[in-house]
């Protein structure tokens, strides 16, 4: 391997790491800290709190930044090698770093993918890193001299070599102990886990993260301004409202990671948690608030839930709604509410219907709403989705202090 493709790879290698650990650390805030707003939130489309917060955020429970990280690392020690190591094992270096590069190619184009056409976000980070594993991948693959198929044979000359080299295996146990640390002990993401404690088997870090939101989030809604809602509770302890759009991929995440907790009280706390949801589409032809027309179909599935609605049918077409966000355009909502919300008078009753969509984004104006998701629990607003458990807590919390008392 030449000097300049090692500190290439090693260029690459060391962006792609510090971008992966920077996105490690804001998907550990996200998990800690129900309030938390990352650097590179910058607006309804470019977020990587929400990305993070997906389900294609972790593995396992474990962010994908942590596999990241530890693969650029081993990408670095290699480069290293690269340009330090001898005859043979610089010969052979650019073929791991190129097996390697190619296993993650696949890996950011699944990522990227989901990204770009399932959430419809763009992580900044994230293009970070994918810039890094492609760098990888064409300096790596150019400098390659030697047929793949040796490589195991040559991994285990290779090996030796390490292990009698104590510089090199030092290094080595470092970045090992470092990965393994960051594997054990990064808290695990997910609606299961709770904020209140940790369950027997769960790691400290998991217990101090969710100790410290759960206390974070409590201050929160102590201490938060709670405006007054023209939505009657009817009875209940808890009113939640909600604005949403239902083709903004943040909302169909809440809506998917808060149903089974809305579920939950309705068992144990039957009549005290009220959900309503108020419209809000991000697009100019029913939104007077936007300049830009951001979701196309949005104005046409507000008013289609609300024509299902009257047919009994508005769960299964939001739930339609919300598995097929990428695709989603006025024709195809209107099929929907047609084949699945039961409505056959959707073009006859859609204009009248669309001045109640217009009355809730008035709504939305007064209580300063600029984007979607944006909650009000008892008046307290949250703009955009906290992490499951911390929804889950603010309800709790809620129930056991009426109005924040």
């Amino acid at each position: 391997m030449s000097p300049t493709a090692a500190r290439l790879c090693l260029l690459f290698a060391l962006v792609g790491l510090g971008a992966a650990g920077a996105a490690a650390y804001v998907h550990y805030r996200v998990i800690a800290d129900p309030l938390y707003t990352s650097f590179c939130d910058v607006g309804a489309t470019f977020s990587c709190s929400q990305v993070y917060s997906s389900r294609f955020g972790n593995f396992q429970g474990i962010s994908v930044a942590v596999f990241g990280g530890i693969w650029f690392a081993v990408a670095a020690l290699l480069s290293v090698a690269g340009m330090t190591g001898r005859p043979a094992v610089r010969e052979s270096v650019p073929g791991y770093l190129f097996a390697g590069s190619t296993l993650s190619l696949a890996v950011i184009l699944y990522l990227a993918y989901a990204s770009f056409f399932i959430l419809q976000l763009v992580c900044i980070l994230c293009l970070i890193t994918y810039a890094a594993v492609i760098g990888l991948f064409i300096v790596s693959g150019a400098a390659t001299s030697i047929p793949m198929l040796t490589l195991p044979r040559r991994l285990a000359a290779d090996l030796k070599v390490l292990v009698s080299n104590p510089v090199a295996l030092v290094l080595t146990l470092v970045v090992a102990a470092g990965a393994g640390s960051a594997l054990a002990f990064f808290p695990r993401d997910g609606a299961a886990v709770s904020a209140a404690a940790a369950s027997p088997g769960e790691p400290a870090a998991a217990a101090a993260a969710n100790e410290q939101g759960a206390s974070e989030l409590e201050r929160f809604m102590a201490q938060s301004v709670r405006l007054p809602l023209v939505v009657p509770a009817e009875g209940a302890k808890v009113l939640i409202v909600k604005f949403n759009d239902y083709q903004c991929p943040a909302c169909g995440q809440s809506y998917q990671s808060y149903k089974p907790i809305i579920e939950k009280y309705a068992k144990s706390n039957p009549g005290e948690v009220r959900v309503v949801l108020k419209d809000y589409p991000l697009s100019s032809q029913c939104n007077n608030n936007m300049t830009t027309v951001l979701h196309a179909a949005a104005c046409d599935a507000a008013v289609a839930v609300r024509l299902a609605r009257e047919k009994g049918k508005a769960e299964a077409l939001e739930e339609w709604l919300y598995t097929n966000q990428p695709a989603m355009t006025p024709e195809s909502v209107r099929r929907a509410a047609r084949d699945i919300g039961g409505v056959t008078d959707f073009e006859a009753r859609y204009a009248t219907t669309l001045e109640s969509v217009k009355s809730d984004i008035a709504y939305g104006k007064q209580l300063a709403v600029r984007s979607t998701p944006t909650f009000f629990i008892n008046g307290v607003k949250v703009e955009g989705a906290m992490a499951p458990q911390f929804f889950d807590l603010a309800i709790d919390y809620e129930l056991k202090h009426p109005r924040g008392q």
